[in-house]
């Protein structure tokens, strides 16, 4: 029996990434432009981090995150409700054969950093990791 490479663990297609970093950059534009009809959505800044598609390309998820980090829940809210006009403004820009079925999700890349970076600052994992000393003697 064949293996699906997508089974293995395998990462995303060249054309998976491609794909999502233009759905994106697109993104990223509609919402600067504010060229939503939708005034609260227009008031937010938002960031679109990251896209990921599936292998067939019909499912995007969105990566996103408001300036700020507030109002999650408002952004994410806006953005499900005007999904349909986000769909047409992609395929506007884009040539794919279908639009992909957006979905949106809190981008926590940023939450991540701040989490590692706190986990390196504590004494017991300096001092794990060798620390000012080892600078000092190398």
């Amino acid at each position: 029996m064949a293996k699906n490479r997508h089974s293995e663990g395998a990462g995303p297609s060249q054309r998976q990434l491609r794909v999502g970093e233009l759905i994106r950059r697109v993104l990223s534009q509609v919402l600067a432009r504010g060229e939503v009809h939708d005034p609260e959505l227009n008031a937010m800044s938002i960031t679109v981090g990251e896209v990921r598609t599936s292998p067939d390309l019909k499912i995007a998820t969105v990566y996103v995150m408001p300036l700020g980090g507030g109002r999650r829940e408002d952004a994410i809210t806006a953005l499900k409700r005007n999904r349909g006009e986000l769909r047409r403004a992609i395929m506007r820009d884009m040539s794919l054969k279908y639009a992909p079925d957006l979905r949106f999700l809190i981008d926590e890349t940023f939450d991540r950093m701040d989490e590692t970076r706190a986990l390196f600052d504590r004494e017991e994992v300096r001092r794990d990791l060798g620390g000012d000393d080892a600078e000092e003697e190398a």
